[in-house]
């Protein structure tokens, strides 16, 4: 990407004070892991640790090869080989971790301008990690993070599952990272453009890594992700079919130049919130905006906490990006501003906004022509990402390009945008990262044995579930 000017301090003292309430929840500050020396030895056996040598990433300006005695985050908290600060939040509490997992692990970054990742010490963007097992099954897994957060935010959720079943993984900050994300590119919608071409130059390189490490290439290779890392699904198969066998996409974000997209459902939110939090004449005209708005009914538990952490820096730092000139000089608005107040994003109206915008959108807009096989999982009490508004759209917009047949779609009944949330509403909501791993396994079949997922459908929660089996089992079928 181009040189990006040095930081610019935020206007206001509201702006930085924001941006540190949320950064546990969006940016997750990291705590740099420790780097180890090319080669280095952290309790391996001599047989992966004799070919690390001759591993190098095609094109990396930096590597460092590592050879784990395990490779899941069993192992790679106490190394210092995954950062807990970047994957904190994503996960249940009780989600169990898998062990035994030996291998190799390369981090390192491509050549790049931008200087948001701190990990390592390196202060460099395009950072990356490979995970390579000594027991591999043929398969290669690759993910882009997600909201705006860095290479091991996928850890948890899918790296330790992955790599406990045998397949190479490999994870991308997506080329720019935090709340500031918006300061790369030279032009609107560029940092954002940044994260496809990321995830599309890893998988090129991860997928020579793999044959040099095991002298043949991936029998198969699949991209997944979640939330920002599910767009990057849909956008892969849509744009770089030939380099995935098929993906798994996890809620992922969707960008339409003419709508819907979360430029068009946060602004609603943030002005009808919270005069149905006050209660009053005003609460129940106040909440149908919000359910028009696509944050569905029987959500309502969930909006404090989504108006207090999310759409608000949501809204301002995507619209920043998409269209900095709504506020002018101001960096990213203002925060939780009134209805009313000069340029405040809780006014913001994305369709009478200037063409540039929708061009800018263009940039990173879906299309559904997917062309491989996809199968995409979104709760329904998504409060993030509605629902509504987000996959089942995208669903209508893959069946309207003629490519139904490569496509499965399962709506989650009780899900919502993070894990975590599952541990304080423990009798409304249902982890996602079962349905996922199901998701996941299905996908094995329908490439590898030709074996059809079960059609498209809702997922329902079962009356009185208990949440420990809801931790470890989602049936797709009916």
């Amino acid at each position: 990407m181009p040189a990006i000017d040095p930081p610019r301090p935020p206007h206001t003292r509201s702006l930085r004070s924001a941006l540190a309430l949320t950064a546990l929840f969006v940016t997750l500050a990291a705590v740099p892991a420790a780097a180890e020396q090319p080669g280095g030895t952290q309790g391996g056996g001599a047989e992966h640790c004799a070919s690390s040598a001759r591993l190098k990433v095609p094109a990396a300006e930096r590597q460092e090869r590592s050879c784990l005695a395990e490779l899941t985050t069993a192992g790679t908290v106490s190394s210092g080989h995954t950062d807990p600060a970047d994957w904190a939040g994503l996960t249940p509490a009780g989600l169990t971790t898998p062990r035994g997992v030996p291998g190799i692990q390369i981090d390192g970054y491509f050549p790049d301008t931008s200087a948001t990742n701190t990990n390592h010490g390196w202060k460099h963007d395009a950072q990356f990690v490979i995970r390579l097992p000594d027991r591999w099954n043929g398969g290669l897994v690759v993910a882009g993070t997600p909201g705006v957060r860095e290479q091991y935010a996928n850890d948890r959720a899918i790296g330790d599952w992955v790599l406990s079943r045998g397949y190479a993984f490999a994870s991308t900050d997506k080329g720019n990272t935090g709340a500031a994300f918006y300061r790369d590119g030279a032009e609107p919608g560029e940092a954002i453009a940044e994260w496809n071409d990321r995830v599309t130059q890893l998988t090129r390189a991860a997928r020579v890594v793999v044959a040099q490490r095991y002298h043949r290439p991936p029998a198969r290779t699949l991209a997944t992700g979640m939330s920002n890392g599910g767009y990057l699904v849909r956008w892969q198969l849509e744009n770089h079919p030939e380099l995935y066998d098929g993906g798994v996409d996890w809620e992922g974000t969707l960008w339409r130049a003419k709508g819907p997209n979360l430029l068009d459902f946060l602004p609603p939110a943030l002005r009808a919130y919270p005069a149905y939090a006050a209660g009053g004449a005003g609460a129940r005209r106040a909440h149908r905006e919000m359910v028009a708005a696509g944050f569905p009914a029987g959500s309502e538990f969930l909006w404090p906490y989504h108006h207090q952490v999310y759409w608000d820096l949501t809204q301002r730092i995507y619209r920043e990006e998409l269209d900095p000139d709504y506020d002018g000089a101001t960096e990213a608005g203002t925060p939780f501003c009134e209805p009313g107040t000069p340029a405040c994003d809780a006014d913001y109206a994305y369709a009478s906004r200037p063409r540039e915008v929708r061009a800018a959108v263009k940039k990173i807009a879906l299309t559904g022509r997917i062309g491989k096989p996809l199968i995409t999982l979104h709760g329904t009490l998504d409060v993030q990402l509605p629902i509504s508004k987000d996959s089942d759209v995208y669903a209508k917009m893959v069946r309207g390009a003629g490519r139904g047949d490569l496509f499965r779609y399962y709506r989650v009944e009780g899900g919502t945008h993070v894990d975590s949330l599952v541990d304080t509403f423990p009798d409304r909501l249902r982890p996602l990262v079962p349905c996922h791993r199901s998701a996941l396994t299905a996908m094995e079949a329908w490439i590898s044995r030709g074996e059809q997922p079960p059609p498209s459908r809702t997922v329902p929660r079962p009356d009185g579930a208990d949440p420990a089996a809801l931790l470890t089992r989602c049936p797709l079928a009916g």
